[in-house]
């Protein structure tokens, strides 16, 4: 079979472009040579927002997509995105209220809101948003933006990509691509060493942090675009405060950090910029950024957070555009293409940049751009479609919540509210014709169940207890070792040709 398109990456580039142009009538394959984002898309801050320091830098016209997207992104998928009203407390010194204000001004009006309220300044002495800071801060400011489960949605898009038709391919990866005549031949090798071969009309490179290598050395294609990588690292601490609000802290160095409610029990901090020169893989948070992220909340918050209450940590490298900037932190947020159409020879589309909130978007511009290879390609159709699982009903989340415990009154009621966010209303897949979590079979725990771990394998491309446990979910900072023993030798079994459902 010839694909109209190859699609080197399984991030959230790769995978919206997948989804939109198989929903479009394209023959798609999709190449991943790891894990349904597992680079940059599962290592971000888990942000759906327009980017309020963006203003700063003049960035209207991105911040305006933003916003417009994030609208977008909260109807399409209820259940993996949801508003998060953040609390921004008025550090004297770095920035004027006044500049703080038509910034949040700006920020309310820039597009049209329709579901999350606008901002607001609240008095912090006395007061709920106030407690947990240190006594110095006394004047504040509100407003929202939407929390995503980063890699959920990354997998949402890959499965609503392959429900259209697209060719998925988890541990795939690309070992070299010739151009034969007006096709790409590629190579590919899996885990295990097998190698194929794929041909397609055009290649879109969205390799992320890897753009410039596959380029190079896989396609041996120039570009005269580049990426400058930014590693941001966050932590996962134990809970700083109570309260379901974030908080949005401007640094003395000018900065911002974010402390965000994560997981019920935890308090996610971050990020950093720092320019990253090394490797690609196994990026790490180092000691000076752990240093730099604890002192930055300590700055601000009653409770002095040490490295014992460090539970997790994480890093990832972002492939922002190289607009020439100096300084890691300004450096755009925007995107880029590169289209490489000889007059003789198949076209490469390379993707520079890009963000999680506008990935849909990005989608429909890199289409837009395919345009002239498929002049019988459907129109755009994302805008309006919801994405697996939210299609949650015009009551929303709450409500669906509220069904699936009449429905399923065997489910804990936090394990209930898991599946519901994970899953909205595919939850129903594994869960319709259970009485009994004795119906679901083993729990490994946290009311993960066999028939849970049955659909992650069998439909969402889980291979391995990392992706189980860091990327479909969080539940490694539940599972005890021997829980996670458990489900890797589960695992093991469903890989080998079954997973033996437990009596």
């Amino acid at each position: 079979m010839t694909f109209d398109l190859i699609i080197v990456g399984g991030g959230v580039n790769g995978c919206a472009i997948a989804r939109d142009a198989a929903g479009r009538g394209l023959d798609v394959l999709l190449l991943e040579r790891q894990d349904l984002a597992s680079g940059t898309s599962s290592a971000s801050t888990k942000l759906i927002h327009g980017g309020l320091r963006y203003l700063e830098h003049y960035e209207f016209r991105l911040v305006h997509e933003a916003l417009e997207e994030r609208e977008i992104l909260l109807a399409a998928a209820g259940h993996v995105i949801w508003p998060l009203r953040f609390v921004l407390p008025h550090e004297r010194g770095v920035r004027p209220a006044w500049l703080v204000r038509l910034g949040l001004f700006l920020y309310d009006h820039l597009a049209r809101r329709k579901r999350l309220p606008g901002s607001r300044m609240v008095e912090l002495a006395g007061r709920p948003f106030g407690a947990p800071l240190r006594q110095d801060y006394k004047l504040g400011f509100t407003y929202f933006d939407c929390w995503v489960d980063d890699a959920r949605l990354v997998v949402l898009e890959a499965l609503d990509a392959h429900e259209r038709g697209a060719d998925v391919r988890v541990g795939a990866k690309l070992t070299r691509a010739r151009r034969e005549g007006d096709l790409w031949i590629a190579t590919t090798e899996d885990d295990s060493g097998r190698r194929e071969e794929a041909s397609g009309r055009v290649l879109v490179d969205a390799a992320g942090p890897w753009v410039s290598d596959v380029l190079q050395d896989k396609l041996r294609v120039h570009s005269a675009k580049h990426v400058r990588l930014v590693k941001g690292s966050h932590l996962v601490l134990r809970k700083l405060y109570e309260g379901d609000h974030a908080y949005i802290l401007q640094l003395p160095d000018k900065r911002v950090m974010f402390a965000i409610p994560f997981e019920d029990d935890f308090t996610l901090i971050g990020t950093t910029d720092i320019p990253h020169m090394g490797a690609l893989d196994g990026v790490a948070i180092s000691a000076e950024e752990t240093r730099y992220l604890l002192d930055g909340v300590n700055h601000f918050f009653r409770r002095t957070a040490a490295p014992a209450d460090i539970v997790w940590s994480y890093a990832g490298l972002r492939p922002l555009y190289d607009d020439g900037s100096l300084q890691a932190s300004v450096v755009t947020r925007d995107y880029a293409f590169d289209l490489d159409a000889p007059h003789e020879g198949a076209p490469v589309l390379a993707i520079f940049g890009g963000k999680i909130t506008t990935a849909r978007r990005l989608a429909e511009h890199a289409l837009d751009a395919l345009t002239p290879f498929f002049p019988h390609m459907k129109p755009a159709w994302t805008k309006d479609a919801a994405l697996p699982g939210g299609d949650l009903g015009s009551a929303g989340f709450e409500a669906f919540l509220t069904e699936l415990l009449r429905r399923k009154p065997f489910l804990e009621a936090r394990v209930a509210r898991r599946l519901a966010r994970a899953y909205g209303a595919r939850v129903w897949r594994f869960l319709d014709q259970a009485h009994s979590m004795a119906d679901l079979g083993r729990d490994f725990g946290f009311g993960l169940t066999e028939a849970e771990l049955s659909y992650l394998h069998d439909h969402e491309w889980a291979r391995s207890v990392e992706d189980i446990l860091w990327r479909r979910s969080k539940l490694g900072l539940h599972l005890t070792g021997a829980q996670q023993q458990a489900l890797a030798q589960a695992l093991g079994e469903a890989n080998s040709g079954g997973l033996r459902r437990s009596k």
